[in-house]
């Protein structure tokens, strides 16, 4: 398991470089007022891969399940950065159609992140934890269609055209795919968990507590 951990993690390092020299290289620069195929392609390849890889590889889902559904969580707290949206909006350098929703929808999933995986991600609050993930997915795809039709929306003003180019075309190209992923492996391994009888729970509170029969010494 550490092997098949180095070897993912090599992964993501050659991904994220990936989509840097890309983004120098212009690559996803796109002058039409929209995030262009080119980004859309960079951010859908990416989790179409972990897909088919996950439901083919049993070894590859193995090592998914033995992941901390806590620390994937954690990891979402990264999604506060969404902050640069509203600013950016504020400064008329992004649409307010994409901006605002993405922006506070990030800075909501980001500053609860913490609280979710500390509070939630346990077999007894299995259903709140997968619905605060699938808020987290909806937030990213709505954030990435919203960006993909602004143009429709505002003919004139701010365009996407920003987010093409560095260092923010490395947000629809490494992390929303990367954030996306990490929702949907904490989904998998939470379907899984097995809820605690209320029973079972009061009688292991019972047996922990130092009043419950017993000698402190």
């Amino acid at each position: 398991m550490k092997n098949y951990r180095r070897f993912v993690t090599g992964i993501i390092v050659a991904w994220f470089l990936l989509a840097l020299s890309a983004s120098a290289l212009h690559v996803f620069e796109n002058t039409s007022q929209s995030v262009g195929v080119a980004v859309g392609v960079a951010a859908l390849a990416p989790i179409v891969l972990f897909s088919l890889w996950f439901a083919a590889s049993k070894p590859f889902r193995e090592f998914a399940f033995s992941l901390d559904a806590r620390n994937l969580t954690l990891a979402q707290i990264w999604r506060v950065i969404g902050v640069i949206f509203v600013v950016l909006e504020a400064h008329r350098v992004l649409p307010a159609v994409f901006a605002l929703p993405a922006g506070y929808g990030d800075l909501f999933i980001g500053a609860t992140a913490a609280f979710v995986a500390w509070k939630f991600g346990i077999p007894a609050h299995r259903g709140t934890f997968i619905l605060w993930q699938a808020l987290g997915i909806t937030d990213l795809v709505f954030a990435v269609g919203l960006g993909t039709t602004a143009r429709l929306f505002v003919s004139n003003g701010p365009t996407m055209v920003p987010m093409t180019v560095l260092p923010l075309s490395l947000i629809p190209t490494f992390l929303v795919p990367l954030f996306l992923i990490l929702h949907i492996i904490c989904i998998a391994q939470a379907r899984g968990w097995k809820a605690e009888p209320n029973d079972a729970r009061h009688t292991a509170t019972r047996a922990h507590s130092p009043l419950a029969g017993g000698s402190l010494i």
